[in-house]
Formats: structure tokens, C-alpha cells, sequence
């Protein structure tokens, strides 16, 4: 194995040790362990990929994977991975992502490819393999990539020799000539950490001597060390259907991918065929020219001749699974897959929360609730934890929460525009009232008065999860009297681990809830707020504070407590989601070094970074967003009978009446206690 040691520049070197990293086999086979969106409890999560591949193969099971590039701008990236998330909800077992050296690959920067991989790996649980050429690289810079790609959690590489810088090959010094001596460098050097994928070429590599003697050369590269093959794209099923013929019959062994190409435009194909150097058939160029103009008529071609190529693929019973070229590109993929019957979205999640896929987070099976509809910037803020918690939670009392200190990380940046979010948000803000008819209009789904949709809140770029429209009638009445709710879930008693709405982990469980809210609202139903709890204590749990640090809670020496949990059989009970008192201070509290404000709370996406940023300084609309900041308090509370209706909402209730029956009585300093 290989030892990691940061340089102060931020790159990283490798260093050899004793211990050897032996694949994991175990686990039984079947779809559901070795989908990579979708791991689930029984599952060895620490399954490699070529285990994931071999237990597909046994069980009969096909399945797809995707190629997708780094994008040259912020905001490709940010709309990549989106488009990772909605991509990965159809099941492909892996993704990869391509190396351009261009665009300095290696870095940390947003539009990396090492970066693009490793979010989709640690923020979207998507299995993904690095592509990694060696031209023109030394040994050393190749070795310092592998270091750094294991440090962020990538298990898998495809080696390349890549493409020239000029028109003709010359050998580096000191690097490497061929894909091969990269296989055998990686294995020299990290012995078995990295699956590794070579590539072949079902017509043969454009500058081999011969198709046999490149078949010999993909051979050799197996042989080196390399686990898999994925081929380069091809318009025939025979074609391929022989390169595997003729690979099975020179002893190459080892699963075989064919690379699938659904063509979307003649340009884009005019493009993909001069770099790979292959040429189109004329049934195929007869069909295009004449349509060549008509994007949507090409890909429509493009799809049926997919689906058709796929399914002799599949039909031949050589085939076991499909690697596509996207291009970045979504729809003609995806319905090529629904065509195939491949695309399918599993209702069920293998737990309450986003499954990271990083080696180390295996275990992982408990999170604090607060960051129910932020789990990039959870895993982000825990990334440095060297153990993660697994069957319970514990009593911390210091949970070491990272600091989120560049908060335009771009996985954690909105999708929307600046215009977008105006639109939605408001250009002009009158009065409070105005932020709580962004909340109310969020939940309901409802466009706003000025005829827009709410998609999204500062800490929330995604529409509502499901079990949240359980809840809808009674957020929107909350929210349309100050009760700005950012996180909640039902109580749910004994539900079926497979329902669509609630249900998580493997069939043949049952799954239960707490239930769950938590808001922003005034210091004035605060106060009205402690008077109603005294009477529904010990139920009700509550903790509240503020952005001048009071802190109030009735939780049992800050002892976490359960709120999801789950019995499945042979095995003890799962509890997934925990309300932490002492997270909670985290989830409230991040410290920005390079600033001078000290500490900046949650609040700090309604005011200095998400919201209030729209508006101009010290303009009405801003002012009215910092008066929240400073005035609003964060609460949250639970309610411990499960088996009972929800009674949060009479709390709601019981505050909003003594408010109006009595507000001259809540001027008596309940908010020093």
C-alpha cells in the first residue's frame, strides 16, 4: 500500500508500506449491492468495482455506465453535477471522467478532473473511475496525481497514453511511452488500491502495426495488471462481437465493456469521429447527410440506432454491460437506457440521507438531522474525520466539525442566476412579510405575486423531498405567519422499510420517525413559545438560539437523540438521524478565518452570502434581511411519541394563541433565562 504525505506546495507524494490491499469479495450477489446510486444496508459498501462487475456477472444482471468531461467554467461544473444527481437516480454501476491536460487535470480547480471526480465520488455517491493519461509526464507528477486521487477517495483509474502535443509521438524522459507502463507503475507503486481500466479498440488502435498485433498489446496490458476494458465506440454489434471473439481467443479474460456512442448531431459526430479516427458506415452517413440540418431528426436516428445496436449487444449473451459516451448530454443517453429497460429509478434509498462513496465513509450509517437538505456541505465539513460513527451516534463534545471556509465551493453553489434567484426571491422586499411569502410559496409550490416559482431557499437547491409533502398543509400555515421552517420530517410508526415516501434501507424492515421541525422565527414567538413548552415537557424537546449566542434547550445533558431508526431482519436496529444538541452548535456556528466578524451563523446564507447579496448595500430589501438575521431565532424541536399524533403543530398553535390572547404577558424576560 501507499502512504500519503502533503508537500507544502498542496501536491502529494507516495511513499511504500508493508500492508497490502487485498480486494474484498464477500457479500452475495445481487443488483441492488453493486449499484452504485443506490448501496443499501446489507451491502459491503467497501465492494471494488471489478467485485461489483463479477457479482452483475453471476447474478445475470446488466447494467450501464457513463462518460462524462470536466466543463471549462464554474458553472458547467455546477450544472454537472446536477446533472450527476439526476443521472444517478437511473442506477449506472459507475462513471468516468475524462483527462484533458489542457485544462490542468490534476488541480483544484473547479473544472479539474480530478476535482469533477472526486465530488461525484464524495458529494454525489456516484462509483467513478479518473481517466489518467501519461504523455508528456514525468514519473513523479503521475505518482504525485495517484497519491492525491487516493487521498480524495478515487479507487479506480483508466490508464491512456493520451494523445501527442504535436502531430507526432516523442517519447518524454524520464515518463512513460505506452498505457501498459502506467498499469505497471500504478501497480509498482500502490499495489492493488486502484482498479484499473485499460482502453481497446474493436477496429484496432489507429497507429497499431496490426488489428493482432494490438489485440497482442491490449493483452499485455491486462496481463500488467488492468482489471477491465472499455472500448472505443464502434456503429456495428459485430464489430464488436468479434474484438471479443478474438480477445477471448488469445486469453484475455477479464470483462470487456463495449463504448456506446448515441449519436446527437452531425457535428458533434463529425467531431467524435476525426479524433478517434474511424469511419462512419455508409447505411449510417446515407441516413444523416439529407437530415444533417434537422438536430432533432438526427437524434432521433440517433437513438433508434442505439437501442437497436444495444439490444443485439445484449441479446447475444456476451454482453453484460453498456458504456456510454454522454458528451454531457442527457436526453438521447437516458432514453436510450429506458428503451433497453436499464434506466431504473429505485423509490428506495439506502438511507435517510445521501450515501457518500468514499472508501472511508463505509461505515458510516449515522448523521446529525440539521443537515438533512445540505449533505454536500456535511460531507464536506467532516471530510477530515479519520473515523465515522456506525450504530450509534455517541455523546460528543466535540464533534470537530470542519469550517466551511470557502463557502462558493462550486458543489455547494445555486443553480439559479442571479435573475433567476431575484425573480424568486424578489427584486424589491417590503416588509417580513415579503420573506414569508418566499418560504410559504416554496412549500406550496405556488408562484409567487409576481408569477414565479420558488425552487429553491439559500440552504436548499432542491425541490422538496417527498415525506416533506406530508407535511405541506400544515407548513404552509406556519409559514404564512413567521414560522420560516427549514427542516422536517413526519412521525412514522412502523412503516415498511419499502414504502416510496419514507421507507429506506433493504426490503423486509420497518422504518420509524420522530417527528421533527425546524425554524427561524422572532424573538416574539420565541418568548410565547418557552411559556407553551413548559406544559409538553418531558415530550417535546427543544433547543433554540440566536446570532448573539443564547442558547436555550431542555435536552438531557446534551445527549443526542434518536429521530429515525429502523429493524431489519438479522441484524440490530439502525439509527440513521440523530437531534445533537452539540452539532446543532456547529450547524449555527462556522468560523471564517479571513474575516474580521468572528463568527458567522447559518443566518449567514440568509444574509451575507445567499440572499441579502442581491440587493445593493444598505437598500431597504437588504436592511429587512438583516433585521431577521439579528432579531430571528433558530429553533428546533422533537416531539418523543412517535406512536401519537404529531403534536408540534398544536405547539405552533398554543404559541400563535397566547400571542394573540396576551401579548402585554410575555414582556417578562423569559428570553434571559
Amino acid at each position: 500500500m501507499v502512504n500519503q504525505v502533503q508537500r507544502g506546495d498542496g501536491s502529494w507524494q507516495s511513499s511504500k508500506s508493508d500492508s497490502s490491499g487485498a480486494s474484498n469479495s464477500g457479500g452475495e450477489s445481487s443488483k441492488d449491492s453493486s449499484r452504485c446510486s443506490t448501496p443499501v444496508l446489507d451491502a459491503d459498501r467497501s465492494d471494488r468495482l471489478r467485485d461489483k462487475m463479477r457479482k452483475r456477472m453471476e447474478s445475470g444482471d446488466r447494467w450501464f455506465s457513463l462518460e462524462f468531461f470536466p466543463p471549462r467554467t464554474a458553472s458547467g461544473a455546477v450544472n454537472l453535477i446536477s446533472r450527476f444527481d439526476r443521472m444517478g437516480s437511473g442506477g449506472p454501476l459507475f462513471i468516468d471522467i475524462t483527462w484533458h491536460p489542457a485544462g490542468d487535470p490534476g488541480s483544484d480547480k473547479e473544472t479539474s478532473s480530478m476535482m469533477i471526480a472526486s465530488t461525484a465520488v464524495n458529494y454525489c455517491g456516484l462509483e467513478s473511475i479518473l481517466h489518467l493519461t501519461c504523455c508528456n509526464q514525468t514519473k513523479e507528477k503521475i505518482t504525485g496525481y495517484l497519491a492525491k486521487a487516493k487521498h480524495l477517495g478515487l479507487k479506480n483509474i483508466m490508464a491512456l497514453r493520451g494523445d501527442p502535443v504535436g502531430a507526432d509521438w516523442e517519447e518524454e524522459e524520464g515518463g512513460f511511452n505506452y498505457a501498459i507502463d502506467l498499469v505497471k507503475h500504478i501497480r509498482s507503486e500502490f499495489d492493488d488500491y486502484f482498479d484499473i481500466c485499460v482502453a481497446g479498440y474493436p477496429t484496432g488502435h489507429p497507429e497499431a502495426e496490426s488489428y493482432e498485433g494490438d489485440l497482442r498489446h491490449l493483452k499485455d496490458k491486462v496481463d500488467a495488471g488492468a482489471d477491465f476494458v472499455i472500448t472505443q465506440l464502434f456503429f456495428r454489434a459485430d464489430t464488436f462481437l468479434k474484438f471479443l471473439d478474438d480477445c477471448r481467443a488469445i486469453g484475455i479474460t477479464c470483462p470487456i465493456l463495449p463504448g456506446i456512442f448515441p449519436i446527437q448531431g452531425y457535428q458533434s459526430l463529425r467531431q467524435l469521429v476525426k479524433l478517434s479516427k474511424l469511419e462512419v458506415p455508409e447505411e449510417i452517413t446515407k441516413v444523416i447527410e439529407p437530415i444533417k440540418d434537422n438536430d432533432a431528426a438526427i437524434r432521433n436516428y440517433g437513438i433508434q440506432q442505439a437501442v437497436d445496436m444495444c439490444r443485439l449487444l445484449l441479446d447475444s449473451g456476451k454482453v453484460p454491460g453498456l458504456h456510454f459516451y454522454t458528451l454531457n448530454r442527457e436526453v438521447a443517453t437516458m432514453e436510450v437506457l429506458r428503451q433497453l429497460g436499464l434506466w431504473i429509478e429505485d423509490p428506495r434509498r439506502p438511507l435517510p440521507w445521501a450515501v457518500s462513496a468514499h472508501p472511508k465513509r463505509k461505515v458510516e450509517d449515522v448523521r446529525p438531522i440539521f443537515w438533512a437538505s445540505r449533505p454536500k456541505s456535511y460531507i464536506y465539513r467532516t471530510q477530515d474525520w479519520d473515523e465515522f460513527p456506525n450504530g450509534r451516534w455517541g455523546n460528543s463534545s466535540s464533534p470537530a466539525f470542519g469550517e466551511l471556509n470557502d463557502y462558493y465551493l462550486f458543489y455547494l453553489k445555486s443553480k439559479s442566476s442571479k435573475d433567476a434567484l431575484l425573480q424568486m426571491w424578489g427584486e424589491e422586499l417590503i416588509n417580513e412579510e415579503s420573506v414569508y411569502e418566499v418560504f410559504t410559496c416554496y412549500i406550496t409550490a405556488q408562484p409567487n405575486s409576481r408569477g414565479h416559482k420558488v425552487m429553491c431557499l439559500p440552504w436548499n437547491d432542491e425541490p422538496l423531498a417527498p415525506e416533506t409533502n406530508l407535511l405541506k398543509d400544515e407548513l404552509e400555515k406556519v409559514n404564512r405567519r413567521g414560522v420560516l421552517t427549514i427542516n422536517s420530517q413526519p412521525n412514522i410508526n412502523g412503516k415498511p422499510s419499502t414504502d416510496p415516501i419514507v421507507g429506506w434501507g433493504p426490503a423486509g424492515g420497518y422504518v420509524f420517525q420522530k417527528a421533527y421541525l425546524e425554524f427561524f422565527t422572532s424573538s416574539e414567538n420565541v418568548t410565547a413559545l418557552l411559556k407553551v413548552l413548559k406544559k409538553y415537557e418531558p415530550r417535546v424537546n427543544y433547543h433554540i438560539v440566536d446570532v448573539h449566542g443564547r442558547n436555550l434547550t431542555n435536552a438531557p445533558d446534551m445527549q443526542p437523540n434518536a429521530v429515525t431508526w429502523g429493524i431489519f431482519p438479522g441484524r440490530e436496529i439502525v439509527q440513521p438521524t440523530v437531534a445533537d444538541p452539540v452539532s446543532f452548535m456547529y450547524w449555527k456556528v462556522r468560523w471564517r478565518p479571513e474575516c474580521c466578524h468572528g463568527s458567522v451563523k447559518v443566518w449567514g446564507a440568509f444574509y451575507q452570502y445567499e440572499w441579502a447579496k442581491l440587493y445593493e448595500d444598505e437598500s431597504p430589501s437588504r436592511m429587512i434581511i438583516k433585521y431577521i438575521r439579528d432579531n430571528y431565532f433558530l429553533v428546533n424541536l422533537v416531539d418523543n411519541d412517535f406512536p401519537l399524533e404529531n403534536c408540534l403543530w398544536q405547539v405552533i398553535d398554543d404559541m400563535f394563541e397566547l400571542l394573540d390572547a396576551s401579548p402585554e404577558q410575555l414582556n417578562d424576560g423569559t428570553l434571559s433565562e
